[in-house]
């Protein structure tokens, strides 16, 4: 048994649960809790300047480090509101974020106190389960229950409400229990295994599209043993791109709108497609058949059943772990011998692959005028070491970069996926960072959304974190301008955004801070960035006219003429 303050009840948990960070921004609400944390030499707390790019931090490590990332929000009401566009976030990612939020005293709820909200019901919006604890002595039992609920596939943020009374009451509680690792029931069918083997076996053009359960399951070496075996490419879900290392000779890339023609090439013409551990949703499909082949006999593994066959109907679903139904295949096909067909297949695949690269990095090259996003692309993918970790934001210059880098070792790629969030990357990057500290991070970001979170500069600096954001500087809300000038007659409004010199304002806050003007620097000075060992700023010019638009589809009730009126 044990005994103290609400607060010391928090950290007991947390260290139970082998917390080796938290995130969090101090607040009275939960002074308790950081006051247990003073002087821990197990828990680093490393304090924020906003919860919403806090949570990113704990959503990057997180996925990062396959463990649950913590966040500790201080204050109640506006604390708290903050987190909600960094839960979403966490929520559209499967991220396994636990958030510990302080919250108003029992004595004073449903009075319109002092920063009241409700905050049970606005958190249980953009998490998996929310709790509101009712014991101080039940905080141990329920932080056990957020970690299991949270670290529990299919994986998700969570949340616990915690009254600033109950953190300052001294309380007796019960040696928490650590969260055991969740294992799979094997009750998926061997008969749904041999039924699956037998299409891939009979396909002439087989195609494997691997989505976040290859790449959060750590199961690359599973997809790849299946892929050699079948000689079958392998296409990867947007923002999944790192599911398998680059350099293997049937990696293809992404697929879909966000991904790249040869690869999207493939889905449109296979004709039977394993799709390993992928909902098929928005980013990969648009929910349209315009990049999947509509004949194609689709076999779908997923570790969430509802997700089978929700959005195309398929061939066969099988409801499990994409690594382990992968080396179930494996052992189903062993002795398979490899069709004249197919074989002629993944030869092509592989011209057409090979192709595109030479054609990218032939744009790339450095040339006089503004820097064009290629210029950019081609210098990361020359100086970024093998370990290198990307992480984006949403805008159309980080999409274009998602399938133009190169990843070496999974995981390398954080995007904010389908939630599409500006104001994530830098954040995300400092939480990778510390989950993985000894391989190389760089964030990228478009100059609005590093606008948003410059702040959290001062939180690497204090903090000892080195990775290098690169600002791909346009001066304008690249994804809309785009859209206005395409399809409303270019009345821009709102469009274009006066910048500060990054370069310049990471040296105010003491991190290094780097500018590029000429293509023919980009390499150079990059390299210096990721080689300086402190944290760094490069402020990229890129051509602002180098607009692109992404989502056509969204204005296809506007025409030319209309537009212009």
């Amino acid at each position: 048994m044990n005994q103290g303050t609400g607060g010391n009840a928090v950290v007991e948990a947390l260290a139970a649960h082998e917390t080796k960070h938290v995130f969090g921004l101090i607040g009275s609400a939960g002074l308790e809790v950081f006051d247990a944390l003073y002087g821990r030499t197990d828990i680093r707390f490393v304090g924020v300047r906003d919860e919403r790019t806090g949570v990113h931090m704990a959503d990057g490590y997180a996925r990062a480090g396959a463990r649950a990332g913590v966040f500790l929000a201080g204050q109640n009401g506006p604390g708290v509101t903050n987190l909600v566009t960094g839960l979403a976030q966490a929520s559209a990612a499967y991220s396994p974020v636990v958030a510990i939020a302080g919250s108003l005293s029992s004595a004073h709820v449903y009075r319109d106190a002092f920063q009241e909200v409700d905050q049970q019901a606005l958190l249980r919006t953009v998490t998996k389960k929310t709790w509101s604890v009712p014991q101080a002595r039940r905080i141990p039992e329920i932080l056990g229950e957020a970690f299991r609920t949270a670290l529990t596939p299919r994986q998700g943020p969570v949340a616990i409400n915690i009254a600033r009374d109950l953190l300052a009451e001294t309380t007796t509680w019960e040696t928490a229990i650590p969260f055991m690792a969740w294992a799979e029931s094997g009750t998926t069918s061997a008969g749904r295994i041999e039924a699956a083997a037998r299409l891939l076996a009979h396909a002439k053009r087989p195609l494997i599209l691997a989505g976040g359960g290859v790449k959060n399951g750590r199961s690359a070496n599973a997809a790849l043993a299946l892929a050699e075996l079948l000689q079958a490419p392998i296409t990867m879900s947007p923002g999944h791109g790192d599911a398998i290392p680059c350099s293997h000779p049937l990696y293809a890339g992404q697929v879909g709108p966000r991904g790249n023609v040869v690869a999207s090439d493939l889905a449109r013409t296979a004709d039977v497609i394993l799709a390993l551990g992928t909902r098929l949703g928005f980013n990969t499909t648009f929910y349209t058949y315009d990049n999947l082949n509509r004949d194609a006999q689709i076999i779908q593994v997923e570790i969430e059943p509802t997700a089978i066959g929700r959005f195309f109907p398929v061939e066969l679903g099988i409801h499990g772990d994409a690594g382990e139904v992968a080396q179930g295949l494996v052992a189903a096909l062993q002795g398979h011998q490899t069709a004249p067909e197919v074989l002629e297949w993944t030869a092509g695949f592989a011209k057409r692959r090979a192709a595109l690269l030479t054609e990218r990095d032939h744009a790339g090259m450095p040339a006089d005028g503004r820097i064009q996003p290629a210029h950019l692309y081609r210098a990361l993918r020359a100086v970024s070491p093998a370990d290198s970790m990307f992480t984006m934001d949403a805008g159309t210059l980080c999409l274009q970069a998602t399938d133009q880098l190169h990843y070496h070792q999974s995981p390398a790629l954080f995007t904010p996926l389908d939630f599409g969030l500006v104001g994530f990357s830098y954040a995300c990057g400092l939480g990778v960072k510390l989950a993985c500290p000894d391989r190389t991070v760089i964030s990228l970001m478009g100059d609005g959304g590093f606008g948003m979170t410059t702040s959290e500069i001062g939180t690497a600096v204090r903090q000892g974190i080195p990775t290098v954001c690169v600002v791909m500087n346009n001066g304008c809300w690249g994804a809309e301008k785009a859209y206005q000038r395409d399809f409303f007659g270019g009345r821009y409004l709102g469009a274009d955004v006066p910048n500060p010199p990054y370069d310049q304002l990471a040296r105010l806050w003491g991190a290094e801070g780097f500018r590029v003007e000429r293509a023919a620097d980009l390499e150079s000075i990059l390299a210096k960035a990721i080689s300086c060992g402190k944290p760094a700023v490069v402020d990229v010019m890129v051509d602002p006219d180098a607009l692109y638009s992404f989502r056509r589809d969204s204005f296809k009730h506007r025409d030319s003429t209309s537009s212009k009126s």
